[in-house]
């Protein structure tokens, strides 16, 4: 049994060194022909470009993504760059509306200005009283802008011309008014459409209406919600006509002959910024100077 396996392996070592020789005798004749030196030329070929490919590959996709970044690197500044435009714009927008709102206040309190005869004077209003028993409003103008004691103080908010108060204290170059809001406040008013006659007064703050007194009840029937209130003219310290505000409530006092009528006033002071001093006295300078000159024609 031995033996057979000793032949068996020294058969098989015999066949693989044929197979050698064989295979040896091959490259040789193929060396000498030149045919194998084409192939691993092709195989070369072969392989650099796979490699080159790659390596153009990997380079294209490296640029891509470096030009990618740069891109997006351009585009958020970009971005950056029109999102503060854009709130510039915004603000641009709100300042162009706040100022026309501003001047079509100014333009209604203009026209109400040229409206009448009376010497005006338009005024700002730069602070307020905190206290509601002496309310106050503090104006910009004083008496080197010709602002005297006693002058009228109107407003006009939304096309509708409203008295604000009086003038109390007069400085160089700021003024007090009393509002009508103040509890020392009264005013000589009428009903506009019936015109009977009454007393305004404050009760001491913005947020509460007025009282109107003096009213005779029978005339009741005659008073509706919403009527006109307007100031009199009487004892000249407003002028003539000037709405105070609106009737929200009639009462009647069993224990008094006249009405209890609450008056919404007219003039929003929550949103009061301008205000037109007034003469009653006084006249502008081109009306006088057009009085004199048909005076001196006659």
């Amino acid at each position: 049994m031995q033996k057979h396996k000793k032949i068996n392996l020294r058969f098989r070592f015999q066949e693989l060194l044929l197979i050698i020789l064989v295979m040896a005798s091959s490259v040789m004749l193929s060396l000498s022909s030149g045919g194998f030196v084409v192939n691993f030329r092709q195989v070369g070929f072969t392989i650099f470009s796979t490699v080159e490919k790659g390596i153009a590959a990997v380079t294209f996709y490296i640029k891509d993504t470096v030009s990618a970044v740069q891109k997006l690197a351009v585009l958020s500044k970009e971005y950056e760059i029109l999102t503060e435009k854009l709130k510039d714009y915004e603000y641009m927008q709100r300042t162009n509306t706040s100022i026309r709102k501003e001047n079509a206040r100014l333009k209604e309190q203009l026209g109400f200005a040229e409206s009448i005869q009376q010497k005006t004077i338009p005024a700002n209003i730069i602070s307020r009283g905190a206290d509601n028993l002496h309310s106050t409003i503090i104006i910009d103008k004083g008496s080197r802008d010709g602002i005297k004691k006693n002058m009228s103080v109107l407003s006009v908010q939304g096309g509708n011309v409203g008295i604000v108060g009086k003038v109390t204290s007069v400085g160089y170059s700021t003024s007090e008014i009393m509002p009508v809001y103040s509890i020392k406040c009264t005013i000589s008013a009428r009903v506009q459409n019936t015109r009977d006659i009454g007393l305004i007064t404050g009760n001491g703050s913005e947020d509460i209406s007025l009282s109107m007194k003096y009213i005779k009840k029978k005339v009741i029937g005659d008073l509706h919600f919403g009527d006109v209130i307007v100031t009199s003219g009487e004892n000249g310290n407003y002028l003539k006509d000037i709405p105070l505000g609106t009737i929200s409530k009639i009462t009647v006092l069993d224990y008094d002959s006249s009405l209890d009528i609450e008056v919404t006033p007219i003039v929003n002071f929550s949103r009061l910024e301008h205000v037109i001093v007034v003469s009653s006295t006084e006249m502008k300078e081109s009306d006088t100077e057009t009085v004199k000159n048909k005076e001196a024609q006659k």
